[in-house]
């Protein structure tokens, strides 16, 4: 049988199996939104700000509400659940503050960003009609909170707007090969595409780097502890990269958020946690750097992104073999090994 959503036929046959994409993207939503249970049920247990409190509030429930469709999904496809993460095992809701009311409410407007993208992938790759339906929901919920978030953030003259850029006389095209060149001499100004990126680039590093501090306050193993020092050091680095070549087209540059980190350093989340969601953001910035090359004709300034993207990729090698190590690291879903099978036999 087919359901038609939005003009298209999508299968709702309870006997359609879910495809690769299907079941991966529920997977790695199941994931996430796991991870953002424990950081949330944190942050409302700490923030005091009766404005940002109700936005916390509602993340939550909403969140909540998706891992119990989630599971719902798995288990009437007896499809087996991750073990994801705890609150039990993994946040400790009762300890210090770690975080300000400010770099909470910045936080979860970026992260409700990113959740944003994840579910427009869901949505494209779905073909059951239940799974579609699921992803569109989550879509339009994600837009609203991230609409509540951003008139909150302006309503309190702390939301970061990229730099203006001044009204052109007249349309006009590209006469001189030297608009792609930026090595040497002198370089063209930045088109308004180049300065959108390096200015989201350096505002996504300048907010890692003030995560980084905090996790590594509060990590207790040592190997972590310096592997999230080091993470610290890499976004700082890169947000000097991004503000070099921005502060030489006199654009300026956005804030960081280093002093809205308290200095406990009592457990607050698992090694486990900070870790899985380290090597996450990791990726994050790798694909944000691919689309920010694939988007600046300036070579000098691809080469960059391309280095950047090279040192980040080694960094998050490491972190899977610390996780692996350490049992943290759960297999996500993959094709059958056929040369395992056959060993069995």
């Amino acid at each position: 049988m087919l359901e038609v959503i939005g003009g298209k036929k999508l299968d709702s046959a309870k006997n359609v199996k879910l495809t690769s994409s299907e079941i991966t993207q529920l997977w790695t939503t199941y994931m996430n939104e796991n991870v953002n249970i424990c950081q949330l049920e944190y942050f409302l247990a700490k923030v005091e700000d009766e404005e940002i409190k109700p936005i916390v509030q509602y993340f939550l429930e909403l969140t909540q509400t998706h891992i119990r469709k989630i599971t719902a999904l798995f288990n009437k496809e007896k499809y087996p659940v991750p073990y994801g993460f705890k609150m039990e095992e993994d946040v400790d809701i009762t300890a210090p503050r770690l975080y300000s009311d400010t770099f909470i409410l910045h936080y979860l407007h970026t992260m409700g960003g990113f959740v944003l993208q994840a579910y427009a992938v869901g949505v494209q790759l779905a073909v059951r009609a239940d799974i579609y339906s699921f992803f569109t929901e989550c879509l339009e919920e994600a837009t609203e909170i991230l609409r509540e978030m951003r008139e909150l953030l302006l309503s309190k003259g702390i939301f970061i707007r990229t730099p203006n850029l001044p009204i052109p006389e007249s349309y006009d095209f590209v006469k001189n090969k030297s608009f792609l060149t930026g090595y040497f001499g002198e370089r063209r100004p930045l088109t308004g595409t180049e300065i959108t990126n390096l200015n989201m680039n350096y505002q996504r590093n300048a907010l890692g780097t003030a995560v980084m501090i905090g996790f590594s306050q509060v990590a207790q193993s040592k190997e972590v502890r310096q592997f999230l020092v080091r993470g610290k050091e890499i976004a700082q680095k890169h947000c000097e990269v991004f503000s070099s070549i921005l502060v030489e087209d006199d654009i300026p540059v956005p804030m960081t958020w280093n002093t809205e980190v308290t200095d406990s350093t009592a457990f607050t989340f698992s090694d486990k946690l900070m870790m899985f969601l380290t090597t996450a953001l990791i990726g994050l910035s790798v694909g944000f750097y691919g689309t920010s090359m694939s988007m600046s004709p300036r070579r000098d300034l691809g080469t960059q992104y391309s280095r950047l993207s090279g040192e980040i990729v080694k960094f998050a090698e490491d972190g899977a073999n610390i996780m692996i190590k350490n049992g943290w690291m759960e297999e996500p879903p993959r094709a059958l090994d056929r040369d395992e099978l056959a060993k069995k036999k």
